[in-house]
């Protein structure tokens, strides 16, 4: 034992020394620590073997398949001008049946809140609502010439400043004969969505904002990327009023968290006619091994299951003109963007417009700088105007970003009291769908079951587990028996069984979940104990990304506030939410329990906290054989997540579209006979 551990007790022992009514009571904890440190060496883990990052490499596996078997239709589609296309026409439909549904158009009600003339064009601050509440800011860049110019929508990328950080690239295009109109993301510039009570930014930035926010999003059937999108969508509906715009010659462009917008609204907007993206494009395959997935709104869920690429959504644009820029030094995957390059390439080949994809390549690293917007801007110039002529920039003058605010005090939601926001949008269609919900949990068992199921991402198994014992040890009133459970194409589960001395006739078996692993409850006297007492039989499980399988903090950004962000987004990638691969976890150990004659003839008693909560519920659901189930300290409805967005964890229990449907509470009231109870 230590010397800090032994100064520790022997303050306690003067302590029970001053106070001798209470000395024998100061005595017992005192025991107990000591037992639960000589305890806590004991190895608790069951698996045969050790890998910190098991639960990402069995992920993988189904990414590196499901691309494999998208690389395979691709390959195939090479063969002719029309499998290409009807590869191109099916990869959208793909597309579209995961993105949700767009709210309907209303009226725009633009206003112009200042206009500034400079020299060759004029610049002007644009607020209009994409949808009733929701304001847009934008600039409108307008070169000084006479009849329409093509328009450009350019899409910012992450950073507060939003449309400001743009203005070079809308400077470099309207001095070359393009209106310029520059957008304001939800979550950076004057459209941060959390506000603190001074009317800042909750949130460290906007990655951050745009994943906290899409939590609620992915609930109701929607996504921060969708909600962009929409917004941009409106934008081009707004350049086409103007009459300074050529609405026959729009285009886009945009880099980095822009580029991700551009890339997704190039399968959706038939109307964009020549389209740029730049330090976006990569190979989601490599990025999801080499760096993990990126932020909240740069994914939708189920790109992975549809077999989507991001040369996919890039090739629904063809074969119009697509300009794919890259920096040698980006940290985005340059060998991913040469090979998603290289795939386009030989698509539009096919197509036979060879001449219509091309990549510029920087000796620079992330973002647009100078050679990069002299390219975009000449690629433009190429297809627009039909110039074939190198642009080179000139001199600018930089202009304050206070000249481009469109609100008084730089935030939307601070100016306009009848402001919605991305939360408060979330929130509202939560209760909009609440009768959708009312409805459907009142359809026969079989279609409620299946459509749980189904979002689930699992299904229900006969399949027959395999168990490997690995380990047993004696303690002073019971014995520990520790198992490898697994099923085919599953990742294997760390099982404990706890058997007391004196096995009650009556006992129960206690699958006890405990989200800070099993070790925590192995080493506490006072969890054990009762059990033991009362002579159940405690069954301790880590499911996947818990426990022994709990993936490294490091390598999971804490601006996601989520511990296994990485894991939990790629889950919903390849269309298996992490909380239906843990009900299959539970099922598995529960088919355990009734295949081993010492368990099989107690009832189960299912005891679940925290995150492991709502997986416990849909598991109590589906499996009668589970007679009880007690959950603490975890969330009561889907719900809470929509409505507090700034929860860490929250992720990992979301699943995609849930609200259209169901809520928690809908689930334990149809498990009935109160087998599901909440205990604090």
């Amino acid at each position: 034992m230590s010397g800090n551990r032994l100064s520790r007790l022997s303050k306690f022992s003067k302590l029970g020394k001053s106070f001798k009514g209470y000395r024998f009571a100061l005595s017992i904890p005192v025991f107990l620590f000591v037992h639960q440190i000589v305890f806590a060496q004991e190895n608790a883990n069951a698996l045969a073997w050790r890998n910190n990052i098991a639960y990402n490499t069995y992920l993988l596996r189904e990414v590196h398949q499901q691309f494999d078997d998208r690389k395979k239709a691709f390959s195939s589609a090479l063969s002719s001008k029309k499998a290409m296309e009807q590869y191109r026409d099916k990869s959208i439909e793909r597309y579209r049946s995961i993105v949700g549904s767009f709210p309907a158009k209303s009226d725009l009600k633009v206003k112009i809140t200042g206009t500034k003339n400079y020299q060759g064009f004029t610049v002007e601050n644009i607020l209009f609502q994409s949808t009733p509440g929701r304001y847009v800011t934008a600039n409108l860049y307008l070169p000084d010439k006479k009849g329409p110019s093509p328009g450009i929508l350019i899409l910012a990328g992450h950073g507060m400043s939003g449309k400001g950080s743009a203005q070079k690239e809308a400077l470099i295009l309207v001095q070359n004969g393009f209106a310029a109109l520059t957008v304001d993301p939800v979550g950076q510039g004057e459209r941060v969505q959390l506000l603190d009570g001074e009317g800042k930014a909750a949130t460290r930035g906007s990655t951050t904002e745009h994943t906290l926010l899409n939590a609620g999003a992915n609930l109701t059937g929607t996504s921060v990327a969708m909600i962009e999108y929409w917004d941009n969508h409106r934008a081009l509906d707004y350049l086409e009023t103007r009459p300074e715009v050529d609405k026959n010659k729009l285009g886009c462009i945009g880099s980095s968290g822009g580029g991700t917008q551009t890339t997704y609204m190039l399968g959706l907007d038939e109307r964009i006619k020549v389209a740029v993206v730049c330090s976006y494009v990569s190979k989601r395959e490599r990025v999801l091994e080499l760096n993990g997935p990126s932020d909240g709104c740069q994914h939708i869920p189920y790109e992975g299951r549809e077999g989507l690429e991001l040369a996919d959504f890039l090739l629904m644009f063809s074969p119009k003109p697509l300009l794919i820029m890259s920096g040698l030094y980006d940290f985005v995957d340059y060998v991913g963007a040469q090979q998603t390059f290289g795939e386009l390439k030989e698509a539009y080949k096919v197509l036979g417009e060879e001449n219509k994809v091309s990549m510029f390549t920087a000796e620079s690293g992330h973002g647009m700088p100078r050679p990069k917007r002299e390219a975009a801007t000449s690629w433009f110039r190429r297809w627009f105007y039909q110039d074939n002529n190198p642009v080179q920039e000139k001199e600018m003058t930089s202009i304050p970003e206070k000249d481009l605010l469109v609100t008084n005090s730089s935030q939307v939601l601070t100016d306009f009291q009848d402001g919605i926001s991305t939360l408060l949008e979330n929130k509202l269609l939560t209760e909009q769908l609440a009768t959708t919900r009312s409805a459907f949990v009142r359809n026969e068992i079989g279609i409620v079951k299946a459509k749980v199921l189904d979002l689930l991402g699992i299904k229900l198994s006969e399949e027959k587990i395999t168990i490997e014992q690995t380990g047993t040890s004696r303690q002073r009133n019971f014995t520990i028996h520790k198992y490898q459970i697994a099923k085919n194409d599953e990742i294997p589960i760390p099982v404990v069984v706890i058997y007391p001395e004196k096995v009650s006739v009556n006992g129960k078996v206690t699958l006890y979940l405990n989200e800070n692993g099993k070790a925590e409850t192995l080493a506490s006297d006072r969890a054990l104990e009762p059990f033991i007492n009362r002579g159940d039989i405690l069954v301790l499980a880590d499911l996947r990304g818990f426990g022994e399988t709990a993936d490294p903090l490091e390598l999971n950004d804490t601006k996601y506030w989520n511990k296994e962000y990485r894991n939990a987004m790629t889950s919903m990638h390849i269309g298996k939410p992490v909380m239906g691969q843990r009900v299959t976890d539970i099922l598995s150990v529960v088919d355990f329990i009734n295949s081993d004659s010492k368990l099989k003839d107690h009832k189960i008693n299912l005891v679940a906290n925290g995150a492991y909560g709502p997986a416990a519920i849909h598991a109590a659901y589906l499996d009668k054989r589970i007679s009880q189930t007690e959950i603490s300290r975890s969330f009561k409805s889907f719900e809470e997540i929509v409505k507090n967005p700034m929860q860490r964890d929250v992720y990992s229990n979301v699943l995609y579209g849930v609200l259209k449907y169901y809520d928690l509470k809908d689930l334990v009231n149809l498990t009935g006979n109160g087998r599901i109870r909440y205990v604090d």
